[in-house]
């Protein structure tokens, strides 16, 4: 008899322990199917415009196409809208404050824009040179010459075609100081001068169509000369220097994103790509940064 309650309450504890092993599974099972509470989205904030206006030469060249993408991955918070002008119209940008932010090279009239409030400072950011370039032929027979404003007047008592920037452009002012030099005065528009009114890309390509000479930064030479019928023919003095800088606008709409492309292209950063821009395709760099 006690045998048979002992195996009874045996079976009695065995099944209670069945029924708590069941309702634990049951209730995991149901907690395991209830759907998971969707995760809160981090909210996107969409970058704010920050206008850099600079010269035709920077554009053409194919520097910014490395530059900008790479400002813009160390600030997110910034996305950049070129406008490619010559140097002229983009300090008139600065002082209408329709841009934030200038990279331009006419040292002077840079100083001037700064000293005038429209700008905050000015600092170097990068130089190289202008070339003389031609066609192969040389009717003027310049090649070789090392004295800028020398090759200018033979070009023009030679009665060859030069075409000219025209357009109050960085490069335009750096031939007008070499006419200068040369004892001549601006020159105006003639059958074998011509005032193009564009950008260093199509004068190169105007030139090159006309088998005519040129003022060209060597960079936006370089990167199109594959396309042109043209040499460098005159390189070195001094007076070819080519001086780039870089000025916040006084009061930009975005005065914080100028200030932080400023700070940007003079750090080691971006510096190095401006260093490294070029070597790998041309074997040399088209700009060399100032080291600060």
């Amino acid at each position: 008899m006690i045998d048979r309650l002992r195996e009874s309450a045996a079976w009695r504890l065995i099944a209670l322990t069945l029924v708590f092993v069941l309702a634990f599974t049951l209730v995991g099972c149901k907690k395991a199917e209830e759907p998971e509470e969707p995760a809160v989205e981090e909210e996107v904030v969409e970058p704010t415009a920050l206008i850099l206006a600079s010269t035709t030469s920077t554009q053409d060249s194919g520097l910014f196409d490395v530059l900008i993408p790479a400002f813009e991955e160390a600030y997110p918070e910034y996305k950049v809208e070129v406008i490619a002008v010559g140097t002229g119209e983009a300090l008139k940008l600065g002082e209408n404050k329709d841009a934030d932010v200038l990279l331009v090279h006419a040292k002077a009239k840079e100083e001037t824009f700064v000293a005038a409030g429209f700008g905050t400072e000015r600092r170097d950011v990068m130089y190289n040179d202008f070339v003389i370039v031609g066609p192969a032929a040389d009717p003027a027979g310049i090649k070789g010459m090392t004295v800028a404003a020398d090759a200018f007047m033979k070009i023009k008592t030679s009665g060859a075609l030069f075409v000219s920037r025209g357009d109050d452009s960085g490069t335009y002012t750096k031939e007008i100081s070499i006419w200068k030099a040369s004892g001549e005065t601006t020159p105006t528009a003639t059958p074998t001068y011509q005032l193009a009114g564009k950008g260093m890309g199509d004068v190169l390509k105007m030139a090159s169509e006309q088998a005519a000479y040129t003022l060209s930064d060597r960079a936006t030479f370089l990167k199109l000369e594959g396309t042109l019928q043209l040499e460098v023919l005159v390189e070195g003095d001094k007076a070819l220097f080519n001086q780039y800088g870089v000025i916040p606008v006084t009061d930009a709409t975005n005065a914080e994103g100028a200030q932080a492309f400023m700070d940007w292209i003079l750090s080691d950063e971006g510096q190095s790509i401006i260093n490294e821009y070029g070597v790998e395709e041309f074997g040399q760099p088209l700009f060399i940064g100032n080291p600060s």
